[in-house]
């Protein structure tokens, strides 16, 4: 046994004085003091004892040499062996010390280790006189307190005095783990925990031990193999004349770990098909995308005439048949890819290591797939595809691009025919993006109110007199210059931004008429004709309508709403309560665009409309002495007892024919321009001055 004493040199103790401490202890009868080192293969084992030690225990000195320190500490586990022979620090425990005719004593054990934690010093203390007993009789009166108190509590409760032995354990903790209570003490609980995390629950029993309190997330194997998950807290504690223990606490969290597996599944998956939804498939493409690097693809496919069942097999078959869609997509793509459901009939195909041929032929696989027939509310269908391929280049310098490329690529397939598959054409990537930029400057557009209003008049046939405008919404583009209604007006329909910019035209058409009442009286637009998308014909239109006209104190015939004849037939009874409504509120009604959507005349006859618009294109059709149509139009709004707007008129020529034919109104580039407000406020102040 070797040791340093490190004190200042003017207090150096002599080597004869070091002797003669390290010599009484060697020969003393009152310490028992051992050494025990490590061996190869992970055992202790004892290199040496002093007088005492062989007193205290029975052995003569040549037995103790090479004693397993296991056989001399026979309660202790392999685990809490470990606590006794500390490397760091000195352990301080009350074990029964196995003598040399094999009877327990009952002693207090100290061990301090070597600087090279490989060797430690062991001193024995018998607990058999008077004080000892004292103080372990207190600590059994502590640990029946201890029992009585979480005996019946519901939360699982250990009580270990000293080291890893437990005192006791509750009835909770038995149910928790499936076993008895005299399995488990000693140290029959360690067998309780996963063999995984067993080294980091001694850990913490040893932080614990030292004073802390702690707690681990752990694995609990009840008797019948069964294994529930565990917040195990332990608290240290110090029981008089036995030494530090603890106290461990487990709450049970497997339910709940359960339940939130569920949600963050149900967060992730389409509850119809099973399948990643559109989050997960983000989050799969975003963590296997490498900028600059190939081989990952994307198929998109979108299924074709999937509204044509839901419309007429109903809801319940429209789910089948995706169900049936996402099995064989399983079914047919190889075992690492993924299959999302996009969402609606859409749905998106992940491969890696791939190249673009290998994308289209199974692109190909999948169609075949789809196309054989299921039987779907006693009918025979073959659903069928349209597939977008995309596979990762240089130019995709993220993963969304990649996904949006696939988005694309499938409409291109849509637009080729349907049942096809396209690989991303580049030029139309381009001018894919070129909207998607488009469109988000639309959105600020709308939200900053930069969307500008001209105002086009209408002209009584009968007097010449102006006495109508129409609407007309202008978009000066920040660096394009204007860009045409005939392009983000279909562009907001397409994303969703048509209710606001209707709402803004709506709005902003009545608040230039309170001001033109202002400033003109009399002389200002009787009326001004508002035009709604067909995407706006919903049960809010007439409460959208009544809030802008009580807002700026207009009476509702004020307002024409101007609406085409095609977004009418797409639903014709809904439209027809949709405008019932309208008519209701004393809000004119009128069709535009009339002869050019195909309506049905008996259906006409049954919408209550006020006024029909002659579209420019047969207004045209005068100058190449064609007025057989527009001639048809206004006789056909006469039998109906409704009026009539030509629009388009861009001759004098025209104007008399049209009035000849009995056109009510009459609008158009050769009468009066569109014109902004203030413009529009000046020009019917002098129309007024000159006819008075």
């Amino acid at each position: 046994m070797s040791v340093s004493i490190s004190v200042p040199e003017d207090d150096m103790v002599s080597p004869e004085v070091v002797s003669t401490i390290f010599y009484s202890a060697t020969v003393s009868d009152s310490l028992a003091i051992l050494v025990a080192e490590s061996v190869p293969g992970g055992g202790h084992r004892l290199t040496w004892g002093n007088e005492g030690a062989v007193q205290l225990l029975g052995y003569g000195v040549d037995d103790l040499y090479g004693l397993p320190v296991q056989q001399l500490f026979p309660s202790l586990a392999g685990g809490e062996l470990k606590l006794l022979l500390r490397r760091e620090r000195s352990a301080h425990m009350t074990l029964p010390v196995r003598t040399a005719s094999g009877a327990p004593l009952e002693s207090v054990v100290m061990t301090t280790p070597s600087p090279g934690g490989q060797r430690w010093t062991v001193r024995l203390v018998s607990t058999a006189n008077a004080q000892e007993r004292a103080l372990r009789a207190t600590a059994d009166a502590h640990e029946r307190r201890f029992s009585a108190l979480t005996e019946r509590s519901p939360i699982p409760t250990l009580l270990s005095e000293q080291g890893m032995r437990l005192a006791h354990v509750n009835d909770a903790f038995c149910s928790l783990v499936g076993r008895r209570a005299e399995q488990l003490l000693g140290t029959g609980w360690i067998d309780t925990v996963h063999s995984d995390d067993l080294d980091g629950v001694i850990e913490q029993v040893a932080a614990a031990l030292d004073g802390g309190e702690v707690d681990i997330q752990a694995r609990l194997v009840r008797e019948d193999g069964a294994v529930r998950m565990t917040i195990i807290r332990f608290a240290h504690l110090f029981t008089p004349g036995v030494g530090a223990g603890f106290v461990g606490t487990i709450e049970d969290i497997t339910d709940r770990l359960a339940f939130e597996t569920k949600l963050a599944h149900q967060a992730n998956h389409d509850p119809l098909t099973g399948l990643p939804n559109r989050t997960l498939l983000a989050q799969y493409v975003a963590d296997r995308f490498e900028p600059g690097a190939t081989g990952l693809a994307c198929l998109f496919l979108d299924l074709d005439n999937f509204k044509v069942v839901n419309d007429s097999l109903g809801h319940t078959a429209g789910d089948e048949l995706l169900i049936e869609v996402a099995a064989r997509l399983r079914a047919t793509v190889r075992p690492n890819d993924l299959v999302a459901r996009f969402g609606g009939d859409e749905f998106v195909v992940v491969c890696e290591r791939v190249s673009e041929s290998d994308a289209v032929a199974l692109a190909e696989r999948i169609s075949v797939a789809l196309a054989k027939p299921m039987h779907l509310g006693g009918v025979d269908i073959r659903p069928y595809a349209s597939v977008g391929v995309t596979v990762q280049t240089a130019e995709h310098t993220a993963s969304d691009d990649l996904i949006r490329d696939c988005d694309i690529a499938m409409y291109q397939a849509k637009a080729g025919g349907k049942g096809r598959i396209t690989v991303l054409d580049q030029h139309a990537r381009a001018e894919a993006r070129d909207k998607l930029r488009l469109v988000a400057d639309l959105r600020d557009a709308i939200e900053r109110r930069e969307i500008t209003l001209y105002y086009q008049p209408i002209f009584d046939c009968r007097t010449g007199a102006p006495v109508a405008v129409e609407s007309l919404a202008r978009w000066v583009h920040p660096e394009r210059g204007p860009i045409s209604p005939a392009t983000f007006v279909p562009l907001a329909e397409e994303s969703g931004l048509i209710s606001g910019l209707g709402l803004l035209v709506l709005e902003e058409t009545c608040r230039q008429l309170a001001e033109w009442d202002q400033l003109l009286g009399g002389a200002a637009p009787a009326r001004a004709n508002v035009n709604v998308s067909a995407l706006q014909l919903d049960d809010n239109l007439a409460v959208q309508v009544t809030a802008a006209l009580r807002r700026h104190r207009l009476a509702p015939s004020r307002i024409s709403i101007e609406i085409t004849e095609s977004a009418l037939m797409k639903d014709p009874e809904s439209a027809r309560d949709i405008l019932e409504e309208l008519r209701h509120l004393g809000v004119e009604l009128a069709i535009d665009d009339f002869g050019t959507g195909y309506s049905s005349l008996a259906y006409l006859r049954r919408l209550p409309v006020d006024c029909l618009k002659v579209d420019r294109s047969f207004v045209a059709e005068l100058a190449d002495g064609h007025a057989e149509i527009a001639s048809a139009v206004i006789a056909l709004a006469g039998t109906l007892n409704l009026c009539t707007v030509a629009e388009g008129v861009e001759t004098a020529e025209q104007a008399a024919q049209l009035t000849a034919l009995g056109a009510t109104y009459l609008q158009g580039f050769s009468l009066a321009v569109p014109m902004s407000g203030g413009h529009t406020a000046a020009w019917f102040g002098s129309h007024a001055a000159d006819a008075r």
